[in-house]
């Protein structure tokens, strides 16, 4: 499977590049993207959610009324749940959301998406450029030349590039990464894939060792 090269003005360079169909042409598979989405999404939760239980209630702890005699019910902290401003039971705590998946299932997941990505004919390949300065009208013609300026833009890097990372983080739609931080969540949220030329030379390298 091939894919023209296109330049920064928008243009055909004449060159291609093959796609490993082991990488980009897999049947993507469904349950493996959802899965790794999840993770990636649990991983996000800071988890320092929390409320105050009846010990940690910073009220009076005299008993509210006497323990016979008033015709209702027993009563002995203004603490208790049932009291205006008294503890939450069972309130949330502190957590952990992270959990643990397969190394090669994040890669089938991965594969996966990439793969639909290319059934959507959702993949330019762009040859390699680089910017003096980080300047987002300069990005912005670049992404308006590839004529995806109206879509939600995943831009990947082969190599840490600052100005371009700098340039585009303005602009809501465009994400720019390294090919190293390239994950199921964003490849899914974005409706066009981007990559520098020899991006795919990395991913398809990393196929049996990440």
């Amino acid at each position: 499977m091939e894919l023209s090269v296109y330049k920064i003005d928008g243009t055909e360079s004449g060159k291609k590049v093959t796609l490993d169909p082991a990488v980009f042409g897999i049947e993507p598979n469904n349950h493996a993207i959802y899965l790794d989405v999840k993770q990636y999404l649990a991983n996000q939760r800071q988890g320092t959610h929390k409320t105050k239980e009846k010990w940690e209630v910073a009220y009076s702890t005299k008993k509210v009324i006497r323990q016979k005699g008033s015709g209702g019910a027993r009563h002995g902290s203004i603490k208790a749940n049932i009291y205006v401003g008294g503890g939450r039971v069972f309130g949330p705590r502190p957590r952990d959301y992270s959990f643990k998946l397969n190394r090669k299932l994040k890669q089938l997941a991965r594969f996966s998406a990439l793969s639909y990505k290319v059934k959507e004919e959702a993949v330019r390949i762009v040859e390699n450029f680089a910017m003096e300065a980080p300047k987002t009208k300069d990005f912005m013609k670049i992404i308006s030349n590839l004529k995806v300026n109206d879509r939600k833009v995943l831009f990947v890097l082969p190599e840490n590039m600052n100005n371009i990372y700098l340039s585009s983080r303005n602009l809501p739609n465009v994400r720019v990464i390294n090919v190293n931080e390239i994950n199921t969540y964003d490849l899914m949220n974005s409706t066009t894939l981007i990559m520098m030329e020899g991006v795919q030379e990395i991913i398809q390298g990393s196929n049996g060792n990440n």
